[in-house]
C-alpha cells in the first residue's frame, strides 16, 4: 500500500466522497434498481414487525444512513430510529430532513465509535455500509452486544468475499462496474483505479480505495460474519444476489450471472 505523508482519517475521506450535493442513488444499485430496493424494503418491514411482536417496540440503529432513503421505511414499519453518519454534510442533511420527527435521532459518528456505544437496541440495520468499515467484524461484534433479547440484525448490499468467488464472477462484476464508470464520463478515474487494482496498489489518500474499503481486503467475508452472529441469534440467513450499477446489466445479471453481493438477516437475539 502506498503510504501518504499525511494520511486522512476515514471521516475525512467519507466527507470528500459524500460531500455537499452527493447523490447516493447515482451509484447505488440497492436504491436505483427496484428489484433490489423492493426486496430490501420488504425485509426491513418484516424485521421491524417481528421485533415489535416479540418485544413490544423496535428501537433501530441504522448505521451509515446516507440521506435516509431507508430510514423512512423503518419509520413507516413502526420503528424508532437512531441514524449515524461519518460525513458531516450528510449529517446536516439528515438533521434537516428529520428535525420535526421525534422518532429519529441523528448521530455524527465521525470516528466510528458513537454507534457502538448506542443502546440498548432492538435491531441494527447496515445498508451498504459494512464494506466501508476496515474492522467490520469487530464493529458488528460490538453492535450485537447492544441488541436486547428478541432483537435482530440486518445487513445488505455488501460484496461477497473475493477468494470464494469464481474468476467468472469477479470478471463480470469488475467489467460491469468499469462500463458503468465509462457511462458516467469518468474515464480518467476509472482507468487510474483499474491500473492500481491490477498492480495491487492501494492509496490510503484516495477515496476510491479507502472509502470503498472492500477492494483492499477482498470484499466482505459473509461466512465469517455468519459465524460471528450464529451464537447470538436463533437464525442467521445469508442471501447472495447479483448487483451492479447499470440498469441493463442488472436486468441481465439477475437472470444469467453469478452472485456478487449479499444480504444477511439474523433474528431472535438470544
Amino acid at each position: 500500500m502506498t503510504i501518504s505523508p499525511e494520511k486522512p482519517s476515514m471521516g475525512e475521506l467519507q466527507e470528500r466522497d459524500h460531500g455537499i450535493g452527493h447523490d447516493y442513488a447515482k451509484g447505488s444499485p440497492h436504491i436505483r434498481h427496484h428489484t433490489i430496493r423492493d426486496r430490501l424494503i420488504g425485509d426491513l418491514h418484516v424485521l421491524v414487525q417481528e421485533v415489535i411482536s416479540r418485544t413490544g417496540q423496535c428501537h433501530v440503529l441504522e448505521l451509515g444512513a446516507g440521506h435516509g432513503t431507508f430510514t423512512d421505511h423503518l419509520l413507516a414499519a413502526g420503528a424508532r430510529v437512531t441514524v449515524t453518519e461519518m460525513s458531516e454534510p450528510s449529517v446536516r442533511f439528515l438533521q434537516s430532513r428529520f428535525h420535526h420527527n421525534p422518532n429519529v435521532t441523528v448521530l455524527h459518528d465521525k470516528d466510528g465509535t458513537a454507534a457502538c456505544q448506542a443502546g440498548p437496541l432492538d435491531a441494527v440495520v447496515c445498508v451498504s455500509v459494512l464494506h466501508h468499515i476496515p474492522d467490520y467484524l469487530g464493529t458488528v461484534k460490538q453492535l450485537v452486544e447492544r441488541i436486547v433479547s428478541g432483537g435482530a440484525f440486518l445487513s445488505a448490499q455488501d460484496p461477497l468475499w473475493y477468494p470464494r468467488r469464481s474468476r467468472l464472477s469477479m470478471s463480470l462484476d469488475r467489467n460491469a462496474y468499469f462500463l458503468w464508470r465509462l457511462g458516467q464520463g469518468q474515464l480518467g478515474r476509472g482507468l487510474a483505479t483499474r491500473l492500481r487494482r491490477l498492480r495491487g496498489v492501494y492509496d490510503d489518500a484516495k477515496e476510491a480505495d479507502m472509502v470503498e474499503y472492500h477492494v483492499v481486503r477482498d470484499g466482505v467475508d459473509e461466512e465469517a460474519l455468519r459465524d460471528l452472529l450464529a451464537p447470538a441469534f436463533a437464525t442467521v440467513e445469508v442471501r447472495p444476489y447479483w448487483s451492479t450499477q447499470s440498469g441493463l446489466l442488472q436486468a441481465v445479471g439477475e437472470r444469467l450471472f453469478p452472485p456478487t453481493t449479499f444480504g444477511l438477516v439474523a433474528t431472535e437475539r438470544v
